[in-house]
């Protein structure tokens, strides 16, 4: 199978620069052409969801649609496992909390402006 010489993947990420732009192939940051998406605004749609699939059983609160940098991110997921005394994660855009913990979440994302909601059941 030939390749052809118009190609639509290219370069994603570099170590150097982070992500990259797919339409001018520069960095985010130095993006030209006004291709890349835009994160989301922080309190458009953050949800609070009880999961335990794929976790031997666990419980896990899991906070989707934060819109924050990785530095924010983990310093929200910092302050939310101090708020419900517990241990988690922050990462990808995803805050997860060990146990269930959906309504101190969400009042205590409702305090620093977020509009939180819980999804699921």
């Amino acid at each position: 199978m030939q390749r052809s010489n118009k190609s639509s993947g290219g370069l994603v990420y570099s170590t150097d620069a982070g992500r990259m732009c797919p339409g001018c192939r520069r960095p985010v940051a130095d993006c030209r052409c006004a291709r890349v998406p835009v994160a989301p605004a922080a309190s458009a749609g953050v949800r609070a969801s009880r999961e335990s699939k794929g976790r031997g059983g666990k419980v896990v609160t899991v906070v989707r649609g934060l819109g924050l940098d990785a530095g924010a991110l983990a310093a929200l997921g910092k302050q939310l496992r101090t708020d419900c005394g517990t241990g988690g994660t922050a990462k990808d855009g995803i805050v997860e909390l060990q146990g269930d913990h959906c309504e101190r979440v969400i009042a205590a994302l409702s305090r620093q402006g977020f509009m939180a909601r819980r999804a699921g059941g």
